[in-house]
């Protein structure tokens, strides 16, 4: 995997809606910013499994 110099780095987002519903969970790999962004980032992105965008957060 490669790793980034700098501020930037590489985070995987979570489906949050996917386990109480007992699907498996979808995730995405994305960079983010550091500084402009110090908390978890969560985008709405569409889930396969459930056939709908859901809330995804970032896991650490």
């Amino acid at each position: 995997m490669p790793q980034f110099k700098g501020k930037r780095v590489i985070i995987t987002l979570e489906c949050t809606e996917a386990k109480a519903e007992g699907k498996p969970a979808s995730r995405y790999m994305t960079t983010k910013n550091k500084t402009n962004t110090p908390g978890r980032l969560e985008l709405m992105k569409f889930n396969p499994f459930l056939r709908r965008h859901t809330l995804h957060r970032e896991r650490r």
